[in-house]
């Protein structure tokens, strides 16, 4: 059997799921960890800064497993998500397999707008070196595309 390569990009069964949701109200705010966040078609997540941008960056996604790749270069037990200033963690499905793709959270649905790289301020978050460690590990930018509710432990799958 010959799968072609978009055969296989397309070949997602994988369930993720929500594991923590966090806003920041302002720039250089203090991330506020939520249970439940209210995702608004083209504006972005309730109480967030980047809510009346209507950019590709509405929503940020970062995977659980990726903190625990970017705390081991960084030397460390492990990673607090709001560290990162990303909006939501998940976990059990791969981030950059939603690139083309729109996908469900929760009651909203999103659709994938890039990567999500790091800043500067890694450095100062975790001193030398610590851009460098979240490189490749910052996770992706989204669009919100139908309104919903995201709550920790709802399901993250391609629709």
């Amino acid at each position: 059997m010959s799968d072609s390569l978009q055969d296989l990009f397309n070949t997602l069964p994988q369930v993720g799921k929500v594991k923590w949701i966090g806003i920041r109200p302002e720039r250089k705010a203090p991330m506020i960890k939520l249970a439940s966040v209210e995702a608004i078609a083209g504006k972005g997540l309730t109480g967030d800064r980047y809510a009346s941008k209507n950019g590709k960056r509405q929503v940020t996604l970062i995977q659980g497993e990726h903190l625990f790749a970017i705390a081991s270069l960084l030397g460390r037990e492990n990673i607090e998500p709001e560290l990162l200033r990303r909006n939501i963690v998940v976990s059990s499905i791969n981030l950059l397999a939603l690139k083309d793709k729109k996908f469900q959270l929760g009651s909203a649905v999103l659709e994938y707008t890039g990567l999500c790289h790091p800043c500067s301020a890694m450095e100062a978050t975790f001193g030398a070196g610590g851009y460098n460690a979240v490189r490749g590990h910052g996770g992706i930018t989204a669009r919100i595309l139908s309104s919903g509710e995201i709550k920790i432990g709802d399901d993250v799958k391609v629709i």
